[in-house]
């Protein structure tokens, strides 16, 4: 008799939820300050654009667990999408991205690997794919040097630090017991 055990429990969607609603709320207000930052200092968007990585590494560090990235990741979405709803297909397709990129660096490891390493791996290539689309995207290249350099820089390591906030955040929230493994 096949087995009707659902991967993801009720107690993990919950949590996930709540992650998720917590981290769409800052991505609907990082929605917000994209304009400006695009039409203004647009070197800085990769630091805007990182923090989007939250949802997937607070709910993988809470839960260790195969499809809690995805899954968050989209929560996520659809709340910053009651922000800006004009921005909901970009919403999306960042929360399918990234947490894609986070669910794929876990499963290299066989979701056994929990060490901080992971997460970070995990940052540095979607620092390094967000870093590269936007520069084209963006025209970026019509800048100054300095400020193509910054872009770069700022764009791998806004994943990074992001990444390094979620880790304390899902360090935290573990060890409050919203987890019990």
């Amino acid at each position: 008799m096949a087995s009707s055990r659902s991967p993801l429990p009720t107690r993990v969607l919950l949590v996930c939820a709540a992650i998720g609603v917590a981290t769409g709320i800052l991505g609907g207000i990082a929605g917000w300050v994209t304009v400006p930052v695009l039409a203004g200092p647009a070197f800085l968007y990769g630091l805007v654009l990182g923090s989007h990585v939250l949802p997937g590494i607070i709910a993988q560090e809470v839960l260790r667990r195969p499809l809690v990235a995805i899954v968050t990741h989209v929560i996520a979405a659809l709340i910053a999408s009651a922000f800006n709803p004009a921005w909901a297909l970009r919403f999306i397709g960042t929360a399918l991205l990234f947490g894609a990129i986070q669910e794929g660096v876990a499963a290299l490891t066989r979701y056994r690997s929990w060490g901080a390493w992971r997460f970070f791996v995990s940052a540095a290539v979607i620092g390094v794919f967000v870093a590269v689309v936007v520069f084209f995207a963006a025209h970026l290249s019509t800048m100054a040097l300095w400020a193509q350099i910054a872009y770069l820089v700022i764009s791998i390591l806004g994943p990074i630090a992001w990444t390094a906030v979620g880790l304390a955040i899902g360090t935290a929230l573990s060890r409050a017991g919203v987890a019990r493994r």
